[in-house]
């Protein structure tokens, strides 16, 4: 037996071939009515449209590239993204094709060319800190390859992005532990030149003078948004006398570091020390105990984008430029109110 053909759909259904096509394609411009019957035609035939048909139609790929740096990225950060965008290339008939590299590299914008041109992508999805590399987004611009940024700090003419409020939400963290009574907080911060987690430190810094608490420049650690990097920051700020009573860190896998290391000196959490992260990724609810964050929607996010994206493509002149996410604080057990350990310690 044969397979289904467009023509049989197109049959079946009662409408043209072209009214299938945009349907498969999914194409904006369709009555819901005659998009759900077509669609119930090529679920009930099992119709599959030719792959290389379709690209010649279209005259595009329907491939999207998703560039991110596999060196310094946590990969909580990446796998939701890549569920996120996945999740929009589904929607939209696209298929994702991943490309790690090290944003570290001198080679990082021809590689990023090279890689578009050569899988014949017809777009880029670019996290951070990709999505703050200018030299790298108007190479793309001037070679007319269209691009959406994620969690942006920088802004680009006409440029597509999707970003949330980092530095009010670890302003609102920040004023949650000082509601729990801590005047003595550590931050630990991620990669300067990670603009997006940079904004995390100052909203810290917002918090703090906007309550006239000292910033104590020996609680600031600079990390590097891994938990090694967060274990090696525990050692340099709970190793010594005085320390915080609490600790915020610009992520989980950090803040799961210091948590690491308190457990190791016999500092109990949250009784002696508070710890709070950013992202609530899965590592906050299985550690233990189970971690203070800040959720950031980054699925959503990075679904966002990619549909801002797909949209762009088919009708460039309707399609909004942004969106924006808030944040919410998820409060568990690794924060609670504190014990002046720095004053009874000298009683």
């Amino acid at each position: 037996m044969s397979s289904p053909t467009i023509d049989d759909v197109a049959k079946q259904a009662k409408v043209s071939i072209k009214t299938v096509s945009r349907v498969v394609n999914r194409e904006p411009n369709v009555r819901k009515e005659t998009r759900e019957k077509v669609q119930h035609v090529i679920d009930l035939l099992g119709y599959t449209p030719n792959l290389s048909a379709r690209r010649l139609a279209a005259k595009r790929s329907f491939l999207v590239g998703l560039v991110y740096d596999n060196f310094h990225a946590t990969s909580a950060y990446v796998v939701n993204v890549q569920c996120g965008v996945m999740a929009s290339c589904s929607q939209s008939g696209y298929e994702l094709l991943i490309h790690p590299l090290n944003v570290d590299n001198a080679t990082l914008i021809n590689e990023v060319i090279d890689f578009t041109h050569r899988s014949q992508v017809d777009c880029l999805v670019l996290p951070p800190p990709l999505s703050d590399h200018t030299h790298l987004c108007n190479q793309l611009a001037a070679q007319n390859i269209p691009f959406v940024r994620l969690s942006p700090v920088f802004n680009l003419n006409d440029s597509l992005y999707v970003q949330t409020n980092d530095r009010s939400a670890a302003f609102d963290m920040t004023m949650k532990l000082i509601e729990l009574g801590h005047s003595d907080i550590a931050f630990v911060a991620g990669r300067p030149d990670h603009y997006a987690v940079s904004e995390r430190h100052l909203g810290f810094v917002d918090a703090m003078q906007s309550v006239a608490l000292p910033i104590r420049e020996e609680w600031i650690k600079i990390g590097a948004s891994t938990f090694d990097s967060g274990k090696d920051c525990g050692v340099a700020l709970l190793n010594n006398t005085p320390r915080p009573t609490a600790i915020f860190a610009g992520n989980d896998e950090m803040a799961a570091g210091v948590m690491s290391i308190a457990h190791t000196l016999g500092i109990r959490i949250p009784e002696d020390l508070s710890v709070a992260g950013f992202d609530d990724s899965d590592l906050a609810r299985q550690s233990w105990p189970a971690l203070t964050s800040v959720r950031q929607p980054v699925q959503a996010m990075a679904k966002a984008a990619a549909d801002l994206l797909f949209l762009s493509l088919k009708t460039p002149s309707n399609t909004d430029l942004s969106r924006c996410f808030a944040c919410e604080i998820i409060l568990r057990d690794s924060t609670g109110p504190t014990i002046k350990i720095n004053e009874t310690a000298n009683d």
